[in-house]
């Protein structure tokens, strides 16, 4: 009697094949033959749920952008529960933030598979749509939390707001990155005070003192 499989179990076993192999190799790696390896299957049974390897590498960052959006937005549920210029309102803040941060072995696999696809969405098209829609994702939750912390009652100043997110996804994306490349001078503290620092300068409604 035939084993049954189920497809959607397997298909994430290479998804995080996949994974592995950006972390510790490189994407250059994660080729159809090297992903099947690595999941200690045939090619043939890599092939029946991916008909290429364009194809596995669109669903394997498809799968890594919803890993962060989701934790992204269960962080941002825990935000709006907290009362404003509270102590337990700034720890939400960086709870939200932290959540981009490879402060962890499963935020650092994030991290590194979400940084090398995007990067590597330069010269791969087929990867561009994951890469926009990754950098939606995650510049709507980051304009919302800068509108929350900057807001003062009167009419925002749209500009301004686009300046103060892009200034914060861009401190965001220089952590992952010196995290990644220099683990041991960019710790998990030094992360964290860095975010400190830049949301005290964001703060202006409801400060807390640290």
């Amino acid at each position: 009697m035939p084993k049954f499989v189920d497809a959607v179990l397997r298909r994430q076993e290479i998804v995080d094949a996949v994974f592995r192999i950006i972390a510790t190799d490189g994407l250059e790696r994660a080729s159809l033959r090297e992903v099947a390896d690595e999941a200690g299957l045939a090619v043939g049974s890599v092939r029946h749920y991916f008909a290429s390897s364009d194809e596995l590498l669109i669903h394997s960052f498809s799968v890594a952008v919803d890993s962060i959006t989701g934790r992204l937005l269960g962080a941002e549920e825990q935000l709006a529960a907290a009362a404003p210029g509270t102590p337990g309102h700034r720890t939400a803040v960086l709870a939200l933030l932290e959540e981009l941060l490879p402060l962890d072995e499963e935020r650092a696999v994030d991290a590194c598979v979400w940084m090398a696809f995007k990067a590597a969405a330069r010269t791969r098209p087929f990867l561009v749509p994951e890469a926009d829609r990754s950098h939606r994702a995650v510049a709507a939750v980051v304009g919302r939390l800068v509108l929350t912390l900057a807001g003062d009652g009167a009419e925002p100043d749209q500009q301004q707001l686009v300046t103060e997110a892009e200034r914060l996804l861009a401190t965001l994306d220089g952590l992952v990155l010196h995290a990644l490349l220099q683990p041991e001078w960019m710790t998990a503290q030094v992360c964290r005070d860095v975010l400190e620092a830049h949301l005290s300068t964001l703060d202006r409604r409801h400060p807390v003192p640290a």
